[in-house]
């Protein structure tokens, strides 16, 4: 296994003629599959809501999906299972799939009752994958549809981000309209997760196949990028670098002199994480010029190598006289992705301030960039509560989550 790194510039011409000019960065990084490729074995917790409000059929589906999952792990799998209410219980300790029939007399016997505490629930799902963390794939589902009533939210962040230094995932799964999405889509990006939205019960089962198959397809682990930005090249002060690929993620760095180092964790082999990074550049002399230069370094779980390094990628462009500009349709659609996320944020920002004119303006523009992008369904949606927005009507707590989905990524279809 190796690493796939492609790098594309806003304008790979900048013009000579003046002091300072602004370019955008989009790096895609992928795994890329060789002739010793193996799947890597799956170390996977689900981390369960169990509290009152999940009773009957919301459970019964969850419970399903959960089975259903579990049936479809391989040899070498581990799984284990944490449910939580006010309080968090191991259900099934981390261990590997050999027993499948006590697995699921054990999720089938889960009951509804009590309040809610995720950080408890993280805090247990954490220390079972934390338990056998070499040389493959850690994920944690976290599913919940409350608030963390019983629990603290700022420590389930400083849980994600443990899981993160731990080189774990986590994705998390809102189920119905009452969950808190700051906090779990927090968790999510916080630990290089996604943040999934579970509308019916009957849709359980599709999120949590969608979940696995994505764990399954990853190649390549504990990815950190480094970038070394050469003199007269600059990061934008404000929000530099952004994920735009598979969800849109506003990145921390680590920033040392001209370095800075950026955390990605787990890489795919079939959808490359794309990065944008906002550069100001200035004054060059003519001629070529090299910016920046790229390196990778991550993990190999299906050789049981650790600490590897791609090969270094410088990122040149050349400063003319008589500027020409050589714009990237590439580049151009990572920028629109993170202008509607962005665009979608102000807006939500406007409707909690009371700003429904302005909220309902922002969507708008919004949905205007996603059919930019080709992303009709988001389009539509955003469109659809704007409109509610202009004609007097609020949107509900079910519409709210689906716009924040909808400015994430492009959400896929159950039939597909």
């Amino acid at each position: 296994m190796r690493v796939g790194l492609q790098f594309y510039l806003s304008d790979t011409n900048v013009d000579a003629q003046i002091n300072s000019s602004q370019r955008q960065l989009s790096l895609a990084i992928s795994a890329v599959p060789d002739d010793r490729t193996r799947d890597l074995p799956l170390n996977l917790c689900l981390v369960l809501d169990r509290s009152s409000s999940m009773a009957e059929r919301p459970l019964e589906m969850v419970k399903q999906a959960a089975i259903s999952i579990i049936e479809q792990l391989k040899p070498g799998d581990r799984i284990s299972v944490v449910t939580f209410a006010h309080r968090a219980s191991v259900i099934i300790p981390n261990q590997e799939v050999t027993d499948l029939e006590l697995i699921e007399q054990k999720v089938r016997l889960i009951v509804a009752e009590g309040g809610t505490s995720i950080d408890e629930g993280l805090r247990l799902g954490l220390k079972e994958v934390a338990a056998n963390n070499q040389h493959c794939v850690s994920r944690i589902f976290l599913l919940t549809d409350g608030e963390n009533e019983h629990g603290d939210n700022n420590r389930c962040l400083r849980i994600a981000e443990l899981a993160a230094e731990y080189n774990v995932t986590i994705d998390t799964l809102g189920f119905g309209e009452h969950w808190n999405q700051d906090v779990l889509e927090q968790i999510a990006d916080a630990a290089q997760g996604t943040l999934a939205y579970i509308e019916q019960p009957q849709k359980a089962i599709f999120e949590f196949n969608r979940l696995l198959a994505r764990a399954q397809s990853v190649g390549l682990t504990n990815s950190l990028l480094t970038i070394e930005l050469m003199p007269k090249v600059r990061l934008a002060e404000l929000k530099p670098v952004a994920q735009v690929a598979p969800e849109t993620i506003e990145l921390p760095i680590q920033l040392e002199g001209n370095y800075f180092t950026v955390r990605l964790g787990d890489l795919m082999l079939d959808r490359p994480r794309v990065v944008l990074i906002n550069l100001y550049i200035n004054q060059l002399s003519p001629g070529k010029h090299k910016i920046a230069a790229v390196q990778l370094r991550y993990d190999d779980p299906g050789t049981n190598q650790e600490n590897l390094h791609s090969e270094v990628l410088a990122i040149e462009l050349e400063a003319q006289d008589l500027y020409q500009a050589k714009p990237s349709d590439t580049v151009q659609n990572h920028i629109l992705t993170l202008a509607k996320y962005r665009q979608t944020q102000i807006a939500e920002t406007k409707l909690q301030n009371g700003d429904r004119t302005g909220a309902a303006n922002m969507l708008q523009t919004a949905a205007k960039t996603a059919l930019q992008l080709g992303d009709k369904q988001g389009a539509t949606i955003l469109q659809t509560h704007a409109t509610r927005l202009q004609i007097g009507k609020d949107l509900s707590q079910g519409d709210r989550k689906k716009t924040r989905l909808v400015s994430k990524t492009v959400l896929q279809d159950e039939s597909t």
